[in-house]
């Protein structure tokens, strides 16, 4: 009996992987514990996933990373 065959497609498409310890070079980015976790273009939305994590994990410290201004703003938790 014949195993299948994987075939792979001609061209495999690139990686669009992001370093944790590199800050980005536009937007805005979540660090958690001094780490660069996730990537946004709006700061509402930077807010928005920032303050959800924090009312799941209130022990973690959560910023806001502004790659403009290259500037960390502490994010809060609400009461």
């Amino acid at each position: 009996m014949k195993k299948p065959r994987l075939d792979l497609p001609e061209e495999a498409q690139p990686r669009n992987t992001q370093r944790a310890d590199i800050a980005p070079a536009n937007g805005y980015a979540m660090v958690v514990d001094g780490h660069f976790k996730t990537h946004f273009v709006d700061p509402g939305a930077a807010q928005k996933a920032c303050v959800e994590l924090l009312k799941k994990y209130p022990m973690l410290r959560i910023e806001i990373y502004d790659a403009s201004t290259k500037v960390r703003s502490l994010v809060a938790g609400e009461a």
